[in-house]
């Protein structure tokens, strides 16, 4: 399955991190960054609370299902801009195999930036979230389908420690229950089952009563148009992530491939907001 080789690709990638710079070296990197505590969160809800919903856009060249999806990728311009046109968070991808990422876009784009931004990346790892406060994050990724509920209990507390917000991803309503459990703040409902990439955009609508009140909720990927911003909007989602860059609906929204194929990113995200 796609998930089952992007997780261990980035056991491999961490393993050889860590013989080039050794987990003692990233915690004293990550403990000269000093950073608002759990900015990415208060982000959210900020924006939620005065706009109905937050915008988080995410810097993506590429997806395993997608391919390249933007061949001019000038990153730095391109978060610099979401910043600009209005967006409450950033989503900066550092996976390098599969999604063309690489963490000096996260490092470059975290000194130029002022909002807060998601190092969007498959944590296998403590080392990863050490390196994520490195190169200047507010938040990190923990997906439920990759994670023992010890290992996301454990990371929760370590980016917690950290002052890093943690997105916790669900498909499905056992790994929301996980999540709750293990004591997830923020909850991200993917559409798109990642282990075979198919997407049904009605997925975190279906499970957002599944979700307790006070869990930011963020409804992730597959998500176009106008129109389905408002369904999840009126679900009372609180994020959407849409395609690419991924929408997240309730709190926020995390856009992706629907911004970054954009002609006019600006004309879209007013567009997707309903103005």
């Amino acid at each position: 399955m796609i998930l089952d080789t992007l997780a261990e690709s980035t056991r491999i990638r961490v393993e050889k991190a860590k013989k080039e710079i050794p987990l003692s070296e990233v915690k004293q990197q990550a403990s000269l960054v000093h950073k608002q505590a759990f900015a990415f969160e208060k982000a959210l809800k900020n924006g939620h609370e005065k706009k109905g919903i937050s915008f988080i856009c995410e810097v993506k060249k590429a997806s395993p299902s997608k391919g390249i999806i933007a061949e001019n990728f000038p990153y730095l311009e391109i978060a610099k801009e979401y910043e600009k046109i209005g967006a409450d968070c950033l989503s900066v991808l550092t996976e390098p195999e599969y999604f063309k990422g690489n963490n000096e876009y996260l490092r470059e784009i975290a000194g130029n930036v002022s909002i807060p931004i998601l190092r969007k990346d498959f944590t296998m790892d403590e080392y990863m979230i050490y390196e994520a406060k490195a190169l200047g994050a507010d938040a990190i990724l923990l997906i439920m389908a990759i994670l023992s509920d010890h290992q996301v209990e454990e990371y929760l507390a370590l980016s917690d420690s950290l002052g890093l917000s943690a997105l916790v991803e669900a498909h499905d309503e056992e790994e929301i229950r996980r999540a709750v459990k293990a004591g997830a703040r923020i909850i991200g409902v993917n559409n798109r089952n990642l282990k075979d990439f198919s997407v049904d955009v009605n997925n975190c609508i279906s499970l957002r009563n599944s979700i307790p009140n006070g869990i930011l909720t963020v409804a992730e990927s597959g998500i176009r148009g106008e129109d389905e911003v408002a369904s999840i909007k009126n679900a009372k989602i609180d994020a959407v992530l849409i395609g690419v860059l991924y929408e997240n609906q309730v709190d926020a929204v995390l856009i992706g491939e629907t911004l970054m194929r954009s002609e006019n990113r600006e004309k879209t995200i007013k567009k997707l907001r309903g103005e």
